[in-house]
């Protein structure tokens, strides 16, 4: 179960980190962030919610369940907002790395909050994540770091810290598909309240941008989704957060490969210190069983 957990959380980050591929090119050709983030969701709730019919699983959820869901869908909907306003001031790789301090964020939350035990290889393996971030902010040889778009991608690393500890601590008694289900329907609502407001057109220009959302949608949405809730179920939040320090490594590639971002010393630097973390959290993880 452990090395299920800790293989389901790895394909969770890589496929999240898939991300920059498909938001770039919609920033690129104009088309509005909650539009396209509504029919992220929209038709992430759709395949989810097909699945669920074709497995027989009932849709009905209690009003404690309905509220915990609508906050874990608000908590979603917040942090993509904020990693996407983030792509506007850092470049995708550095943003989806920044994005990365959410296991700091989800460790400190269950150790203040719940009184979760922090090893000392755990708490090697946070500093050696954290200081591959902050190489990452820099900029050339200075320390240069633009603030505003730390700050916005902060936010969104905050709210996906929050998803994360009330996915574990709260106990729902659903499973992980519903959800999910439930997770992007409230999302989905989110942006759609906000287009609706904005008085925003809910038309998909082209076949080709209803294709990049239906890839999107269940790419970097569904199977990241899934596959977290199922690794936090096996392995807790805070290994799971730490594996999450896959998602920048990635984000950062597709952004080198396909979008001529340059890789840097700091790059380099940046993504070995945070693998570095991910293994040592690997073997804490491990060596608590050991002893357990």
């Amino acid at each position: 179960m452990k090395l299920k957990g800790y293989l389901l959380g790895v394909l969770s980050a890589v496929s999240y980190g898939l991300i920059p591929i498909f938001i770039l090119p919609i920033k690129q050709a104009h088309f509005s962030m909650d539009i396209t983030l509504f029919y992220r969701f929209f038709f992430s709730a759709l395949m989810v919610g097909g699945y669920l019919i074709y497995s027989k699983q009932k849709f009905r959820i209690n009003k404690k369940e309905a509220l915990i869901l609508a906050i874990l869908g608000v908590c979603y909907a917040l942090s993509s907002e904020f990693l996407f306003i983030g792509y506007d001031f850092l470049t995708p790789g550095i943003a989806s790395t920044v994005l990365f301090i959410y296991p700091v964020i989800v460790a400190l939350i269950m150790f203040f909050f719940y009184k979760e035990r922090l090893t000392k290889l755990s708490v090697v393996s946070l500093f050696l994540a954290f200081a591959g971030v902050i190489v990452l902010c820099l900029k050339g040889n200075g320390f240069e770091i633009n603030f505003k778009g730390l700050g916005i991608v902060m936010l969104s690393s905050l709210f996906y810290a929050l998803y994360m500890v009330i996915v574990n601590k709260s106990n729902l008694k659903v499973s992980g598909f519903k959800l999910t289900f439930y997770s992007m329907l409230f999302t989905s609502l989110f942006f759609m309240t906000k287009s609706v407001i904005g008085h925003q057109s809910f038309a998909i220009p082209s076949t080709t941008i209803f294709v990049n959302f239906l890839i999107f949608a269940f790419l970097t949405t569904v199977i990241s989704s899934l596959c977290l809730v199922y690794a936090i179920k096996y392995i807790g939040s805070t290994p799971v957060a730490i594996l999450g320090a896959l998602e920048p490594v990635v984000a950062v590639m597709v952004s080198v490969l396909m979008f001529h971002e340059q890789f840097t010393t700091n790059l380099l630097i940046g993504i070995t210190l945070i693998l570095l973390g991910v293994t040592l959290n690997v073997i804490s993880d491990r060596k608590n069983i050991t002893h357990a």
